[in-house]
């Protein structure tokens, strides 16, 4: 039986591998992304491609990816449809807000974000439906709540009420999301195990820090939740139960 674990590629790209062996990336950007390891650039299987949303440093890959592995493409509905027109028939697995799929062995179900979406269609951004956060369950791993590109919104309470995320990942860069305080904010309403900062670093338009984001913590009085400041490349297990 595989080891379950999240591993982190830079910017919001996340490799999740299940117990079952079966892998997801979420937000596939892994070519022209600066931050991504250059051993990561090709994976070695895929059973299923997660977006947030239309922007290119999130679609990313997924097209040429879908047709590599065969694998299916889950995204917001509009998004879907602007896809469907480079993919195999049946390659997309549209969805909406608040909906649920377990697909390729992963329970998926799409979460509010707050940010914009469109797609380049002929040169010209599209309409790309609502940006999105996911969270996610395999067999023998806990909750894991990637938030997607977004701002700290007050209805995160109600995922955490719905939810119980343990892992969450969440951008701190600022300028495109929220920065390190809105994070806090967001931690403090979420109340997971474990917090994986992303979407930082990558270009000098994000200049949030791991450090600043704890600092913030710190202020709110969240020492008891861990930090992960995982390097491009780095793994974090994905087990039952709380964060370790």
């Amino acid at each position: 039986m595989a080891r379950a674990k999240i591993t982190w590629l830079g910017h919001s790209v996340f490799h999740l591998e299940s117990t079952e062996g079966k892998v997801a990336l979420i937000d596939p950007f892994l070519l022209e992304n600066p931050s991504c390891p250059d051993r990561f650039r090709q994976p070695e299987r895929l059973d299923l491609i997660l977006l947030t949303h239309g922007h290119f440093d999130h679609v990313g890959d997924a097209v040429a990816l879908a047709r590599q592995f065969n694998c299916p493409v889950v995204a917001a509905v509009e998004l879907c449809q602007l896809l469907a027109n480079e993919l195999p028939e049946g390659s997309t697995h549209p969805m909406n807000i608040g909906g649920t799929q377990v697909i390729a062995g992963f329970d998926v179900t799409m979460t509010l974000a707050l940010h914009s979406s469109s797609y380049q269609v002929a040169g010209k951004p599209a309409y790309a439906g609502n940006p999105a956060g996911y969270i996610v369950n395999a067999p023998g791993s806990c909750t894991f709540y990637h938030t997607g590109d977004t701002d700290v919104f007050s209805d995160m309470s109600l995922i955490a009420a719905l939810h119980h995320p343990k892992i969450v990942a969440l951008p701190i860069g600022g300028h495109y999301t929220m920065g390190p305080r809105a994070a806090a904010l967001a931690i403090e309403m979420l109340r997971p195990g474990c917090a994986i900062p992303m979407h930082y670093g990558t270009w000098p338009q994000l200049p949030g820090t791991a450090i600043d984001f704890q600092s913030e913590l710190s202020l709110r009085g969240l020492q008891d939740v861990t930090v992960l400041p995982l390097a491009p490349g780095d793994s974090h297990d994905w087990p039952l139960g709380e964060c370790t």
